[in-house]
């Protein structure tokens, strides 16, 4: 058992406390200071440079892997190691292209360690607290400190590190970028229109069934497509995506908007099921009060005054499909929806 600092035994169960004459603990000092290898041999210092430089390489190698496995080991596409677009395909995508990026950036790391293990200045200081409190000297002294560790890092004595660690960092965000090429081409201005034409009939969403205006009840809601639009129409998912509408039945008395009215039939009105906030299904209605409401973020559409915003975050109202009656008393659209449909993006309203 130690003793405590005046010679005394500790009593069982109670810590041994340093007396406060001679001011508490006594200072331990610092240890012998080990000086590394690199610090008396030259030979041993250019070898840590080397392997330093080296990992930064092994760096450069990994980010070339994850852009070659990017473009020749795709879950879909080209891959060299599995048929295409087998789920094979996917876990050796995963597989390549995740290790490339795991080389790459933990590379980057363990060159920066190695660096500032075995080259860059390695001198104990003690340093006595003080008071926080910053001067114009205070300052001054800090950049001089910045300035000297540049100078004592070696940067602009070893080239050979400076330039392999600027190919790894430079060649780290080509590994980012890489995906940005194969993002497919710009929308145009596909995302101001949708499938909806002038006589193409309303159909229920579920069995693709037409809808005459008699089967409309008062305060009824449907969910309906074009009747036309099949598993076979060219790009049929992203085509139902943006034709979704749904049919609300109101009695005119109580529309607010006559523009809104002439636009439907006999108070059968048909609006947009694309919340224009973020692209939320608006999917239900309350009887009483005719309102329409997104179940993601609560913003709320009145269906008796055009579908416009009273509550939440979307900020335009749902746009509405014209629609009209044909020979046959089947409710058919005059046309595409007036304006995009879904949220807002920045060329929503140029020239469609």
């Amino acid at each position: 058992m130690n003793d405590n600092l005046d010679g005394s035994s500790p009593t069982r169960g109670v810590s041994a406390i340093a007396p406060k004459e001679g001011g508490g603990f006594p200072n331990p000092g610092l240890a012998p200071h080990v000086h590394r290898q690199a610090d008396s041999d030259k030979r041993a210092e250019r070898r840590a440079e080397r392997v330093v430089a080296g990992l930064f390489l092994l760096s450069v190698l990994g980010t070339a892997v994850f852009i070659a496995a990017y473009f020749l080991v795709t879950p879909t596409g080209t891959n060299i190691f599995a048929e295409e677009g087998s789920t094979r395909a996917v876990w050796w995508s995963n597989l390549i292209t995740g290790l490339g990026l795991a080389i790459a950036v933990f590379f980057i790391g363990a060159a920066a360690v190695h660096w500032a293990k075995t080259l860059m200045p390695d001198e104990e200081m003690v340093e006595e607290r003080h008071a926080l409190r910053g001067t114009d000297e205070t300052r001054q002294a800090a950049a001089a400190i910045i300035t000297e560790g540049l100078q004592e890092s070696g940067i602009g004595r070893r080239p050979l590190i400076v330039t392999t660690m600027v190919a790894a960092l430079a060649a780290l965000p080509i590994a980012v970028l890489a995906p940005l090429s194969t993002l497919g081409p710009l929308p145009g201005n596909k995302l101001h229109h949708t499938f909806w034409k002038a006589g193409m009939r309303l159909a229920r969403d579920h069995d693709g069934t037409p809808i005459r205006a008699a089967d409309v009840a008062m305060n009824s809601i449907f969910h309906v497509m074009p009747e036309d639009l099949t598993e076979e129409t060219e790009h049929f998912l992203e085509e139902r995506a943006k034709a979704a509408a749904v049919i609300v039945r109101i009695d005119p008395a109580l529309g607010k908007n006559e523009e809104s009215l002439a636009n439907g039939h006999e108070g059968i009105l048909v609006f947009s099921k694309i919340c224009t906030h973020v692209g939320c299904p608006v999917a239900l209605y309350e009887q009483q009060t005719h309102h329409m409401l997104c179940p993601c973020h609560q913003s709320t559409f009145d269906v008796t005054d055009g579908a416009k915003v009273i509550f939440g975050p979307a900020h335009r109202p749902l746009p509405q499909l014209p629609i009209e009656v044909d020979a046959e008393g089947y409710l058919v659209a005059t046309g595409d929806f007036p304006e995009p449909i879904g949220p807002s993006f920045w060329d929503i309203h140029k020239d469609k």
